[in-house]
């Protein structure tokens, strides 16, 4: 084949037609995760729209099989709605939405996710989404929908308007090939932990198996993330040029104050003057040098960090009531890290840890602005940072094999650094990881000082069993050898057994001391106030005050009285 006839094949191809190729990519690379992905999207989105709308969620999914590896799929929300135009546009046309182009936290991202599973529809069983929506003025929209692959255009099946009923919503529903599995990686699973990140969701599931509700644990919404522009430190030289060539500023200064977020009229003159070039000129004439020389200046300006509004952490209350509600465990606790800044957008870590309780096995749950990630675990800079942390000075086993304990992590961020289409693994900047395990170590120095109390308490339990169990041979003996009255002798040791396990006390006249205290002091104090210090050894001891009264009878002064006698 020659030049010219190799020519003749050459061709663009759309983006639906390539992911129709390549539904991999988007996760859909076998049935059963097509099943989890869709309801992802669709429930992603209800989120998204609810909160923006400030409209507290309540969203109904039900799943049920027609037939042998069939399944239809309704998710229905009380969101604000869809206006009528942008119906088509919003589920027949890949990469089409609002979110790509704002810096503003938000679930979504590239505008992919609901009209993939559009496109899985018809690939699979070659049906329309069926789509119900209103925005609350008493028309309610049917649209029945395909995509035109070789454009990436919608195809309008049906369309039908009705008047009377006022509500506001959306209604979509997929016929789709796929088999449903309730295991750790299930729609059921994705929707418990959505309701962990999401507390102030209401969620009804019907599956194949069963209803199941997740309450709402919060009446009040996460604080709305707001937009902001992008900032200096995470600009590309190619961003920056066609940002210079669609400009609508009449100056470089103006350019660079009206484009970027914390850059005032000094940082912008000094910008222009370290790359040598007048803050007055036209940004549509910056030449290719001249722009590279601008984020070389950029470097040497110490500019302020991007505001912090743009992110809407769950917060500390949140975190641990939404793992309190669904994980009911017997302790529980979080971290929120201050925000860090990643290529020029700034995120926010959050670490919440409990343990016991309903907990039989250890579990780590990712997510990235309140949506579960479930697949790709070991790509996951989440993971790598769990699986990178010493769990044993906290007091559990090194990689959390078998201890009762669920680890959540979630990432906020204006961008998140996914590996995939698919949004299912955070990329490991090493800044993240960083921030990921300074929470998770804040964290759990918290639960190490709770497992510390458990076994301390566990130590005294057990002494006052020992104590019980030969008290009254013990008593006999020491009456026995001594000629003291068994009744003096048997009130001391309930006396002695009493302060032991008076733990309360901020002073206490016997102290259990172990051995094994870690560098961040999260175990066994080896000194308390009014106690002499007693060596270091390795055992269990009981230590005696100093300050105890000359006239107090003891144990070993009764014993020592027998032996003078003797």
């Amino acid at each position: 084949m020659n030049a010219e006839e190799s020519a003749k094949h050459q061709r663009s191809i759309s983006i639906s037609e390539f992911f129709e190729k390549n539904r991999h990519l988007l996760g859909y690379d076998n049935k059963t995760k097509a099943l989890l992905i869709i309801v992802k999207e669709g429930v992603d989105n209800a989120l998204d729209a609810t909160e923006e709308a400030g409209i507290i969620p309540e969203i109904y999914v039900r799943v049920s099989e027609v037939s042998e590896e069939r399944y239809e799929i309704v998710i229905k929300d009380n969101g604000p709605g869809i206006v009528k135009a942008q119906i088509p546009k919003i589920f027949g046309k890949l990469l089409y939405g609002s979110k790509f182009h704002r810096l503003k936290q938000s679930r979504g991202q590239q505008g992919i996710g609901i009209s993939a599973a559009t496109l899985y529809s018809q690939l699979t069983t070659g049906n329309p989404l069926d789509i119900v929506t209103s925005i609350g003025d008493g028309i309610t929209h049917n649209y029945k929908i395909k995509i035109d692959v070789r454009k990436n255009e919608p195809i309008i099946n049906e369309s039908e308007a009705k008047e009377g009923e006022e509500w506001h919503g959306v209604e979509l529903k997929f016929l789709v090939e796929g088999i449903y599995r309730e295991h750790k990686q299930s729609i059921l699973e994705y929707l418990k932990q959505t309701a962990i990140s999401n507390p102030h969701a209401q969620i009804i599931f019907v599956s194949p198996n069963g209803r199941h509700e997740f309450r709402r644990g919060a009446e009040v919404l996460p604080k709305e993330p707001k937009e902001i522009q992008p900032h200096l430190h995470g600009i590309e030289l190619g961003i920056l040029l066609r940002m210079l060539s669609e400009t609508k500023a009449k100056t470089l200064s103006g350019f660079l104050t009206g484009e970027f977020t914390k850059v005032g009229r000094t940082s912008a003159g000094e910008i222009c003057r370290i790359a040598g070039l007048d803050e007055n000129s036209k940004p549509k004439r910056i030449k290719d040098e001249e722009a590279k020389r601008v984020l070389d200046a950029v470097k040497k300006v110490k500019l302020l960090k991007p505001p912090l509004d743009c992110l809407s952490p769950l917060g500390n209350e949140m975190v641990t009531k939404g793992m309190a509600k669904e994980l009911n465990p017997e302790w529980v606790e979080s971290v929120t890290r201050p925000p860090s800044v990643y290529r020029g957008w700034p995120f926010q870590i959050e670490v919440g840890i409990a343990y016991g309780g309903s907990i039989d096995s250890p579990r780590i749950m990712r997510f990235a602005n309140r949506v579960p990630l479930l697949y790709q675990a070991g790509d996951c800079a989440i993971t790598k940072s769990v699986s990178g942390t010493d769990w044993r000075r906290y007091g559990l086993s090194k990689k959390l094999e078998d201890d009762p304990v669920a680890v959540f992590v979630h990432m906020v961020s204006v961008w998140v650094p996914f590996t995939s289409e698919s949004k299912e693994a955070i990329a490991s900047y090493p800044v993240i990881i960083k921030e990921i395990k300074l929470a998770l170590q804040d964290c759990a120095r918290k639960l190490g000082l709770f497992l510390s109390g458990k076994r301390k308490e566990a130590h005294h339990k057990e002494r006052i069993r020992i104590f019980d169990k030969y008290a009254e041979e013990t008593v006999n003996a020491i009456s026995e050898l001594t000629d003291i009255e068994r009744k003096q002798i048997e009130d001391k040791f309930r006396e002695m057994i009493e302060k032991m396990t008076n733990k309360n006390k901020g002073k206490e006249e016997y102290e259990i001391i172990t051995a094994g205290e870690d560098e961040n002091g999260s175990e066994g104090r080896r000194e308390a106030e009014g106690h002499r210090k007693e060596g270091s050894g390795t055992g269990v001891k009981i230590r005696e005050p100093e300050n105890r009264p000359s006239n107090q009878v003891t144990l070993e002064r009764l014993l020592r009285r027998k032996e003078g006698s003797d």
